[in-house]
């Protein structure tokens, strides 16, 4: 079952008021679901919408791990590890994976220009 949230933890994740969230459902800006006992409730696919994480015209979802140096690469290891747990808990589905081990002081990381150049 996917996660979901009280119209109060809803509007902490978000930064909005339990009012705000009201006036948003009833201005069909934001709908909220309904329990059988009629209680607003959100959905995490919801919070990813807000967030642009997620849209209804999706392209290429696209996962970037970076470290600075070789002697890092443990740790990219354990970010790449991370990135694909909270994708796969969140049923994210990854078209395009990169990885860059490089400084982030100037732009001279292949991976990284070629998310960019996607994105473009």
């Amino acid at each position: 079952m996917e996660h979901t949230y009280s119209p109060r933890e809803f509007g902490k994740l978000i930064g909005k008021s339990v009012n705000t969230l009201q006036k948003w459902d009833r201005k069909g800006i934001l709908h909220a679901y309904r329990s059988p006992t009629n209680r607003r409730y959100y959905t995490h696919e919801q919070y990813l919408q807000y967030r642009g994480l997620v849209s209804s015209d999706q392209g290429v979802t696209i996962a970037y791990t970076r470290v600075s140096s070789p002697a890092q690469k443990a740790d990219l290891i354990h970010q790449k590890n991370a990135l694909r747990a909270y994708c796969q808990e969140h049923q994210i589905n990854v078209d395009v994976w990169r990885e860059d081990i490089g400084s982030a002081l100037n732009y001279k990381r292949k991976a990284f220009n070629e998310v960019i150049e996607l994105i473009e």
